[in-house]
């Protein structure tokens, strides 16, 4: 991955976790030499031991002249394959050309570790360095294709799925998409594995007891993808409409101060709180608080947009209904009127009368919760999926 902990991705040390209790050695090698100011307590152990790299140094530099000499032709070979592979976007060519170095330390390391299989979580620049080292050392790669890795960034996305001993799709969506790039012939090596949530964690829970206020929460990065914007809107309109209720936004990033001044311009503070970044516990404590999880996700001008939220799958492990927009996979997992509602994206009015009906209709809140847990138990759990990877892994490490 690109950075190592991330407080945004938390799906993939709760993949890590679950690999390990699969019995898989999990080593951690991320691009950016960057530790986040959040760090869960289940990530203390893993960046302990990451192997975070400076940009460059002394080993990467004998490294990178040990497969010079060692394996000539594959390491010039693998520079010219990014740089044609990365041509036209100066951006993903810097990025691309800026891994190689690195990524040729860190299959020297792996090959001296004994690694058997390298995955990388993205399927952008996280990929490129696994193609890299496999490129180097013949270690056979694959990698997961979220979001924005393949819906902003397409690179080589061709050559590093053909190159590649499989792809994780996280959803039915993500794979069509991949498929139409890299052919149909790579239609098999595409699996669909979803992101998964711990269930054995996040399940059901004794509500407190009610204040009389109908109790919203939302939790994501705060980035334009989220939709957060609509959801103020849509408390705005239900503010006017009389209905008593509370909306918690979880969760921090680039649109904080635009959302801060927006619940501010609007009048909302007495019913939109913005409480930042929480760990996981804190983010149990207030879904058992919830009515509804709202994730009014959109795609942005520039094609950035979700995948499918593991900020929905959690609240439905805890029978907590949903509300969300029809927007990529999300539809995979939020049937309309079954797990969840589904409205169109950035219609904030179709998400104020969703949030209504809901308010206005617990018990049909209590059978999507219920239905929801049924969903993600039989496609979503954690520790199934993480199954299905290793299986795929073994294969992979013959």
């Amino acid at each position: 991955m690109s950075r190592f902990p991330k407080l945004s991705e938390t799906f993939v040390l709760y993949e890590m976790l679950a690999l390990q209790q699969q019995g898989v050695d999990v080593e951690v090698f991320p691009l950016i030499n960057e530790r986040a100011k959040v760090v869960h307590a289940e990530a203390k152990p893993f960046v302990e031991r990451a192997h975070y790299l400076p940009v460059l140094s002394l080993p990467i530099l004998k490294a990178n002249l040990h497969f010079l000499r060692k394996k000539p032709a594959a390491y010039l070979r693998v520079w010219l394959e990014v740089l044609r592979g990365t041509f036209g976007s100066m951006n993903y060519m810097v990025g691309g050309l800026g891994i190689i170095p690195k990524a040729a330390k860190f299959a020297y390391d792996m090959q001296r570790m004994g690694v058997r299989h390298v995955h990388a979580h993205f399927a952008n620049h996280p990929a490129v360095a696994a193609l890299v080292i496999n490129r180097l050392t013949g270690i056979p790669f694959s990698f997961t294709a979220h979001a924005h890795d393949i819906y902003v960034d397409q690179h080589m996305l061709k050559e590093k799925v053909q190159a590649a001993k499989f792809v994780v799709a996280i959803s039915e969506y993500n794979k069509a998409l991949i498929t139409r790039h890299a052919g149909e012939a790579m239609r098999d090596k595409i699996k669909v594995v979803h992101c998964g949530v711990d269930t054995s964690l996040f399940q059901p829970r004794q509500k407190p007891a009610s204040d009389g206020l109908f109790t919203i929460v939302c939790v994501g990065s705060l980035e334009e993808k989220k939709g957060q914007t609509y959801l103020v809107e849509a408390c705005r309109l239900l503010k006017q409409r009389g209905l008593r209720f509370v909306c918690h936004l979880i969760g921090d990033g680039q649109n904080r101060a635009d959302l801060e001044e927006q619940v501010r311009r609007d009048n909302l503070g007495d019913v939109v709180k913005l409480a930042g970044g929480i760990p996981r516990a804190e983010v149990l404590k207030m879904l058992a608080k919830a009515d509804v999880v709202a994730l009014p996700s959109i795609r942005t001008k520039s094609g950035k947009m979700e995948g499918i939220p593991v900020a929905l799958m959690e609240p439905l492990a805890c029978e907590v209904p949903v509300v969300s927009t029809q927007t990529s996979g999300i539809p995979e997992l939020v049937e309309d009127g079954v797990t969840g509602l589904l409205v169109p994206p950035e219609n904030p009015a179709a998400l104020a009368d969703a949030l209504q009906r809901l308010a206005n209709d617990p018990e049909l809140g209590q059978r999507m919760g219920r239905a929801g847990r049924e969903k993600v138990l039989r496609e979503f759990d954690l520790n199934d999926n993480a199954a299905t990877l290793v299986q795929l892994m073994i294969g992979g490490a013959r």
